[in-house]
């Protein structure tokens, strides 16, 4: 009868006003299962207490879940012995271009492990780890796209043309060498477009070139 009791408890919880997905709801089934037999009753109304209990904890799973969802589509899994020199992987949480790349020999009872050193695509930090071959690493998406510069404000944003029209205004000139180029191709009336690099939520210009779409 664990069907008609989960039924029961969905109807429930319904009634109550707290809202599950069906994950969720496979998840505190087995709490509620229990309350009841601790309690020796058959009534499907929520046992005394655990109704806020259940609360709380719809809150922190739906927390939770929010978060392994919202970042899905920004990296992919990969074996670490698919990985190559100059491409993509995620080291301490940050999307890195790997630089160096080694491969330890087979133990008796383990597995070659995989040395990497990657550089932050962003900060330009150097990130090492170590992972065995056959594990799956995060691999971020990288994706390049190119805006027409039409304005630099006066507290350094650029003011990025889309191909729809829009405008966008919330990337920062580079700091360093780029920023400056920038900055002086736009001030010499030169129309250029910008390359936007983004990975995991960042965004960041990486080059520059002449604006052939005219």
């Amino acid at each position: 009868h664990l069907y008609s009791l989960s039924q029961c408890l969905k109807i429930r919880l319904r009634w109550t006003g707290i809202a599950l997905s069906d994950r969720q709801h496979c998840s505190i089934f087995g709490l509620w299962a229990t309350a009841l037999s601790v309690t020796n009753t058959t009534r499907f109304d929520l046992p005394v207490g655990l109704q806020s209990q259940l609360t709380t904890m719809s809150e922190e799973l739906n927390d939770d879940f929010d978060v392994a969802e919202s970042g899905v589509s920004n990296v992919y899994p990969a074996q670490c012995s698919s990985l190559r020199k100059n491409g993509y992987v995620v080291i301490k949480s940050r999307p890195c271009k790997i630089v160096e790349m080694s491969t330890s020999k087979t133990g008796k009872h383990g597995h070659a492990k995989v040395h990497l050193v990657g550089i932050d695509l962003f900060s330009g930090k150097k990130y090492e780890d170590i992972c065995p071959s056959t594990h799956n690493m995060d691999v971020p998406v990288v994706k390049r796209a190119d805006y027409q510069l039409v304005d630099i404000s006066a507290d350094n944003f650029l003011s990025l043309m889309l191909e729809s029209g829009d405008i966008r205004e919330d990337i920062k000139i580079p700091d360093g060498d780029l920023g400056s180029e920038i900055r002086q191709k736009f001030d010499a009336g030169e129309d250029i477009l910008c390359t936007v690099l983004c990975a995991m939520g960042s965004e960041m210009v990486i080059a520059t070139k002449p604006n052939s779409n005219k």
